[in-house]
């Protein structure tokens, strides 16, 4: 792998561009790795309290339902005062959770704490936090590097937490495994202050001189931005669902729960290289192209997973092969924004489209858990993850990778 080139001159307020790089991607690596555990605690939380699966699985769909309502105005204060404050007041919210959810007796508390406390934590300090920082705090020349990096230390994480998080609950019980994860986020208070500095992009580069109001106006006119909302909430779906019903799924096949928690993290070490490559990628390829592709392709992985036998080796193929594709998205819907809209208000936006993605991660936790008590089974909710998955890759063709407005158009002011 060649050397990145040396990185240019930054503001007296920015750290290093190594250390603002490192530091965001630890806060990637430690928040998206909690969060991509929580179905190790669904047959352990419904065994001690006797509730139905879909008990907990409401609360997780409304943790990422959540999230995804917090992060259109994290973005926009991320766009306005920079991310410090937001992050460190999303890892408190998140660590509290963690910590009230580990002492939950009743189904409401359970929802509050593991749901809508976590939900609003993960929307001011999570990867998409991270990614809408390093949009505008990292040269242009860095960008796709930075962009791809961040994202997969989101997967390493989920790699790292997934057999710690098992060992975790099988040495100590889940409520204390809870407690000690909840001792994790909040190092990502001190992690934050490394994340701060001037915006890096040229004026051409923060895209057309609109106020907010209009930069919204015009997104939300824009048939692209709208195609990669539609195609972002499908990813939602996929994975939340995939993310929270894989291990009881597999609990109810007679797997291991070990092969369980192995799977996850091998979604999220096939992953790193997943997300790192499609970060590079979209540099040079159709960005467009590449989400099509994508969505077909873990359709395709869906299918096979469920006509052939389940198995140890069936198992974590699928998992790397839903790794490779699982954050992969996530560089590519976010430079076609840059792209599209320029980086002035890229937090907001991103956080637009990340609501679209939690709204469908709501709907496949909670259907998921919905089907399942209704059916004794997840076989529809895996059929209708892989026809979401065709769908979304065909809505990804018609998108236009180029600015919204030309430069002609913008005397008009709009």
């Amino acid at each position: 792998m060649t050397a990145s080139p040396a990185p240019p001159s930054l503001a007296s307020n920015t750290p290093p561009l190594l250390v603002l790089v490192g530091c965001a991607c630890a806060i990637s690596l430690i928040t998206f790795g909690v969060r991509s555990i929580f179905g190790l605690f669904t047959d352990p939380v419904v065994e001690t309290h006797g509730w139905t699966r879909e008990t907990f699985a409401f609360a997780i769909a409304l943790q990422n339902l959540m999230w995804g309502l917090t992060q259109p105005f994290a973005g926009a204060l991320v766009d306005r005062y920079g991310p410090v404050r937001v992050l460190v007041t999303g890892a408190v919210c998140y660590t509290a959770g963690l910590a009230l959810m580990a002492v939950s007796a009743s189904p409401l508390s359970l929802t509050l704490s593991a749901g809508v406390l976590v939900g609003l934590g993960m929307g001011g300090a999570s990867f998409v936090t991270v990614l809408g920082a390093l949009g505008k705090l990292v040269p242009a020349s860095h960008r796709g590097w930075a962009l791809g990096m961040g994202t997969a230390a989101g997967s390493l994480g989920q790699f790292l937490f997934a057999p710690l998080g098992q060992a975790f609950i099988s040495g100590y019980g889940w409520q204390t495994a809870a407690l000690l994860l909840a001792v994790g986020v909040a190092l990502v208070v001190g992690l934050a202050f490394g994340v701060r500095g001037t915006p890096q992009a040229t004026l051409a580069e923060q895209g057309p001189p609109l106020s907010l109001r209009q930069t919204l106006r015009l997104a939300l006119h824009h048939p692209s931005y709208v195609y990669l909302l539609l195609g972002f909430s499908v990813c939602g779906f996929q994975l939340a669902f995939i993310t929270v019903h894989l291990p009881p799924y597999l609990n109810d096949q007679g797997v291991d729960a070990r092969v369980a928690s192995w799977a996850i993290g091998a979604i999220g070490l096939a992953n790193v290289l997943g997300a790192y490559a499609a970060g590079i990628l979209g540099t040079r390829l159709s960005q467009r192209g590449l989400l099509s592709f994508i969505y077909f392709a873990r359709a395709l992985a869906i299918v096979l997973f469920m006509t052939l036998p389940i198995t140890a080796i069936s198992v974590l193929t699928f998992a790397i092969a839903m790794g490779l594709l699982w954050l992969s998205t996530v560089p590519l819907t976010s430079g076609l924004v840059a792209l599209m809209f320029g980086t002035r208000f890229m937090a907001t936006l991103f956080g637009l489209i990340f609501l679209s993605h939690q709204v469908g991660s709501f709907f496949g936790v909670w259907l998921g858990g919905r089907l399942f008590e209704a059916t004794a089974s997840y076989e529809l909710v895996w059929w209708l993850t892989a026809a979401l998955g065709v769908a979304a890759g065909l809505v990804h063709l018609p998108i236009r990778e180029r600015p919204a407005l030309k430069p002609a158009m913008l005397g008009a002011g709009e």
